[in-house]
């Protein structure tokens, strides 16, 4: 009967060197402990008491795993710490942030509101993947509605980062007042990567084939990097009239900017020769303990340049030295462009000598 509580049989057998356990219960209650690391197989085998009567029966079972941790697995605990420490930073970051933004509020540049917006919605976001950890780990179920919320609010959230990146590298509010025609092409770009983002992610955590996750997410990396040149050659622009200017003070600015993005480029194809290796190419993943890197290390490294940047435009008394200047501007748009006209006139005259030098 489903009431009694007595085990029938139990023996043990060995089977590659690994014992295996044969246990029949007849509680409805069955458990039994795993190992704490190495691979295993539960088998649950059904069969009839008394076979010769033709009896209809249906069975409904639950299988639940259990840790020292509740229900969470263990491969996923570290990224629950993971998100509630980041969670705890971004708050800490948004409390600095909004502090000197009220302290020096007459003077905020265009370009700290936009820092202001990326650190809100990275504490959103982390805040959300908490949530969603700690149902997992008390319930052991996970709540679609708020994986999804999340992966949209952290596509919103990249999105905006590399908008961020884009107008600070084009000099948005330092070097130029506005970005003209250029504002609709940032747009463009800017609502193509939230569209790709959005669908990779959605497709990624409702487990869907993995070639079309792939499909999605080829576009996604294209246009990452297209926007990884695009913005260092605009900074090798802004760079070069600041030079022309002899602006030092932001020169300076641009010069560190630019060795933060070189760092993160650099620690990004590091880490992905890394995963590739470990993860990818290995027949056997012994290494699951390291698995929540793979997805950490990403959001560590946009945070450790959104903090970088939060130094650098950070609100202070002296804003409005990176801030655009009209008439000082204006006045070293005309010395450039003297400047350009007597380096192209130089370098006429010097072709057309040593043209006569020949003749």
């Amino acid at each position: 009967t489903s009431s009694e509580t007595l085990v029938r049989s139990q023996r043990d057998a060995e089977v590659n060197g690994k014992t295996t356990h044969h246990i029949k219960y007849y509680n409805p209650f069955l458990k039994n402990i795993a190992w704490e690391d190495s691979p295993y197989m539960f088998i649950i085998h059904f069969a009839e008491i008394n076979p010769a009567k033709d009896t209809k029966w249906s069975i409904k079972l639950e299988v639940s795993m259990k840790g020292s941790y509740q229900y969470i697995s263990a491969s996923e605990w570290p990224l629950m710490i993971f998100y509630m420490v980041m969670c705890i930073i971004y708050v800490l970051l948004g409390v600095l942030w909004l502090l000197l933004s009220a302290c020096y509020w007459r003077d905020l540049l265009r370009i700290q509101f936009w820092i202001g917006g990326v650190i809100f919605l990275g504490m959103l976001e982390k805040a959300v993947y908490y949530a969603e950890f700690q149902s997992i780990r008390y319930d052991g179920l996970s709540v679609q509605g708020a994986v999804v919320f999340a992966e949209v609010l952290s596509a919103v959230k990249r999105t905006l980062a590399r908008v961020l990146v884009i107008i600070a590298s084009l000099g948005y509010g330092i070097v130029k007042p506005r970005l003209g025609a250029l504002l609709h092409r940032v747009v463009g770009v800017g609502l193509l990567y939230l569209s790709f983002s959005i669908v990779e992610g959605v497709l990624r955590v409702n487990s869907a084939e993995d070639d079309l996750v792939l499909l999605a997410a080829i576009p996604l990396a294209v246009l990452d990097s297209t926007l990884c040149c695009y913005i260092f050659i605009s900074l090798a622009q802004t760079m070069k009239l600041l030079r022309l200017r002899r602006n030092v003070v932001k020169l300076s600015l641009y010069r560190h900017f630019t060795n933060t993005l070189i760092f993160a480029v650099i620690a990004s194809v590091v880490f992905i020769v890394w995963t590739t290796k470990t993860f990818k190419l290995s027949k056997c993943q012994s290494d699951w303990r390291e698995l929540w890197i793979d997805d950490a290390f990403w959001r560590f490294l946009f945070s450790t340049i959104l903090l970088v940047i939060m130094f650098l435009w950070r609100p202070s008394a002296n804003n409005q030295r990176y801030a655009f200047s009209p008439l000082v501007d204006e006045v070293s748009d005309e010395e450039v462009a003297e400047q350009l006209m007597n380096e192209a006139f130089g370098k006429r005259k010097y072709i057309i000598g040593m043209g006569r030098k020949k003749v």
